[in-house]
């Protein structure tokens, strides 16, 4: 591989994890404020007067926090090749592939029953909100006022730090470019980022939270595609840990 500069590709790891501790975080960070008051407004458009409105809150959205099924992949990739300065490159071969075998079945599972989740969050939503006026106000009361400035900031963010984390991969080695599948990935969950920022601002404010849950889905089913990915990918590692272990054993065997 070359020289590696070693604290660049250190500061990349702590990106990419400060990029999926925020999207994890986003339920906490983002929403959760009174939207009482538009739920009266909303419903007076709608014909229907409602007295004392309390306890109907901001909902937080799934969309940032699906986006970690696929950065944690980034997290994970770079967490070999940051291995890679401790561990001996003979250790590492044998135990990577196993390892990514695990991580990528254990995605794999999250990702799917994550997707059921959304794909039924996202059928009540519709179907509430076609069923006027009174499902339209139960869905109003739950979902009805999306935080979009606030996500708006969080996203922003968690942009920069993707953007921060290429470039010290590239600053701690110029031949990462050359690994079409780091690059690849790096595409795709900038360009998932940027989607969802879009599916925020696509629609008015009382629908953002069906188009921030289609966006989960999609996220779920590209996370569903890299767990396949990273599963597939470990096989020939594992083989060939095998047929290293057995060669290395076999002198063993015969001076025995």
């Amino acid at each position: 591989m070359g020289e590696l500069r070693k604290p660049f590709l250190l500061l990349a790891l702590l990106a990419v994890a400060l990029v999926v501790g925020l999207e994890l975080g986003a339920a906490l960070l983002t929403g959760g404020g009174d939207a009482g008051g538009a739920l009266r407004d909303s419903a007076g458009r709608l014909g229907v007067e409602l007295g004392d409105v309390g306890g109907v809150s901001e909902p937080s959205g799934r969309g940032t926090g699906y986006l970690a099924l696929i950065d944690v992949v980034a997290l994970w990739t770079t967490g070999l090749f940051s291995l890679s300065l401790v561990v001996p490159d003979r250790i590492q071969g044998r135990v990577q592939g196993v390892a990514t075998l695990i991580f990528s079945i254990v995605l794999l599972i999250v990702s799917i029953v994550l997707l059921i989740v959304a794909f039924v969050e996202l059928t009540i939503m519709v179907s509430l909100f076609l069923a006027a006026p009174f499902g339209t106000l139960a869905y109003l009361a739950v979902w009805g006022f999306f935080p979009v400035g606030e996500a708006a900031g969080l996203l922003g963010l968690v942009l920069l730090l993707k953007l921060v984390w290429g470039g010290l991969l590239l600053l701690a080695q110029p031949r990462f470019l050359q690994n079409k599948g780091l690059v690849l990935l790096a595409l795709t969950t900038l360009l998932c980022t940027v989607v969802l920022e879009f599916l925020h601002r696509l629609v008015p404010g009382i629908l953002v939270s069906i188009t921030d849950d289609i966006g989960a889905l999609v996220f779920a089913v590209v996370a569903i595609v890299w767990a396949l990915v990273l599963l597939i990918g470990s096989i020939p590692a594992i083989v060939k840990a095998i047929r290293s272990t057995a060669t290395t054993s076999r002198p063993t065997a015969s001076t025995r």
